[in-house]
């Protein structure tokens, strides 16, 4: 197998080409062309070169082309083989089925500007966090675990049925806690280029200029940057809130207690007016801020250890919370010492100390009174069915109340939807037993 030519050079030479065509390649790029034995590419590259002797293998088959370029490195031809690809040949493009497919010694790669290099170029972002992802001919999984984790910058390639305003709609479909900016780069690097900004929004609305009334060239690139979501306070619910309206923490802006879980939470919460809530570990503070706002008159602790927490809390509280609510600094359960005995308890984190807290919280609450637990894992939930068990024959047994919860959102993927699960939550409402 001719693996190299009689100059020790590899024998195929893929080469990146943008839409500008020739006048974007280098000069060594071009050598190359010219010097080819055989051009492979698509009619549409093929066309933009015009010059050389080379024999053309229209890439309209590619097993086919595949096989053939396999069999012409078994013959003894002198010269190179040539193969054009779009943008960078081993960024989502022709170079993984090559190196798949013939020996890598047999291969030298040439790339071109990508599409995505060109996009942020154009937006004038530095990239080098971005997650890169492509969406051609693939599920759409990847963007929904992306957008769900709240990635701050996110490329995607699209195709016919994953089209800029299929993945508008997405966006809208999954109800995130944060919101997006979203733009399109089309023919990037060749004549009819443009960016556009949309807001995902606009597809709800039926804006005439929103995305999903635009056209786009089949050549894009998709570009989301998470951003502050903008909200009117006067078009807000009593209650269940949005999770986009809460400010959270900018590198983990998924780690919030979800809309779907926080209204059971406040059902088996069960607050009454002038009553006193412990909200311990309790993150952006989603909790207490609804339980400000459906109960003005009780008194409502969020307690939170860390600074980032605490700060959201209190810019959460500004935002869209009342003056009942109390940001606490400090780390259950040394923190809870100084507040007033509770009517309610609700458990978001416990920092390691569930059992101190559990202990300390049943010793301080008042008659009548109601712990709630949200749980994501097994053994948090051992935990507390152990404590629960171990009250049996104390003095004040408690009654366990058990309920998991699990979502799923549908989520649109082209013409067709689907059911997109969050992950399954335990809630745990302990109360003591009556005599």
């Amino acid at each position: 197998m001719t693996l190299v030519n009689s100059v020790g050079e590899p024998s195929i030479h893929v080469v990146g080409v943008g839409l500008d065509g020739q006048a974007g390649l280098t000069p060594a790029s071009l050598a190359l062309i010219q010097r080819a034995v055989v051009l492979v590419g698509s009619d549409r590259l093929l066309g933009y070169v015009t010059e050389g002797q080379a024999e053309r293998w229209p890439l309209d088959n590619l097993k086919a082309t595949l096989d053939r370029l396999r069999q012409w490195l078994t013959g003894d031809k002198p010269g190179i083989a040539v193969v054009l690809a779009s943008g960078d040949p081993l960024f989502f493009g022709l170079g993984r089925l090559l190196l798949e497919h013939l020996p890598p010694e047999s291969l030298a790669f040439h790339p071109h500007l990508s599409a995505v290099q060109l996009a942020f170029s154009r937006l004038k972002l530095p990239w080098q966090g971005a997650t890169l992802i492509s969406a051609h001919g693939r599920s759409p999984q990847e963007l929904v675990t992306a957008l769900r984790r709240g990635d701050e910058l996110i490329a995607v390639l699209t195709d016919p049925i994953h089209t800029p305003a299929a993945l508008g709609q997405l966006v809208l479909s999954l109800e995130l806690p944060c919101s997006y900016r979203l733009w399109v780069c089309e023919n990037l690097g060749g004549e009819g280029e443009q960016v556009r900004e949309f807001a995902p929004e606009a597809i709800r609305e039926a804006i005439p200029t929103g995305i999903a009334s635009a056209t786009f060239a089949s050549l894009n690139v998709v570009v989301l940057q998470r951003r502050q979501s903008d909200f009117d306070p006067g078009d807000l619910p009593l209650v269940g809130l949005p999770d986009r309206v809460f400010a959270t923490f900018s590198d983990r802006p998924s780690l919030i207690t979800k809309r779907d879980i926080r209204l059971q939470i406040l059902a088996d919460l069960d607050p009454r007016p002038k009553q006193v809530i412990w909200d311990v570990g309790a993150g952006t503070g989603s909790v207490s801020v609804e339980l400000s706002r459906l109960c003005p008159t009780a008194q409502i602790y969020a307690i939170e250890k860390t600074a980032a927490g605490h700060s959201l809390i209190q810019q959460n509280q500004r935002r869209l919370g009342g003056p009942n609510l109390y940001p606490i600094y400090g780390a259950a359960p040394k923190a809870l010492a100084a507040l007033p005995d509770p009517d309610r308890i609700f458990i978001g984190g416990s920092g390691g100390r569930l059992n101190e807290i559990l202990d300390l919280g049943a010793h301080r609450l008042r008659p009548q009174g109601r712990i709630v637990l949200a749980l994501a894992t097994l053994e948090h939930t051992g935990a507390v069915l152990a404590w629960a068990d171990s009250t049996a024959t104390s003095p004040r047994p408690w009654s366990v109340q058990l309920r998991q919860i699990q979502v799923q959102h549908g989520v649109r993927v082209g013409s067709l939807t689907r059911w997109q699960p969050l992950t399954p939550i335990t809630l745990i409402s302990l109360s003591p037993k009556q005599p």
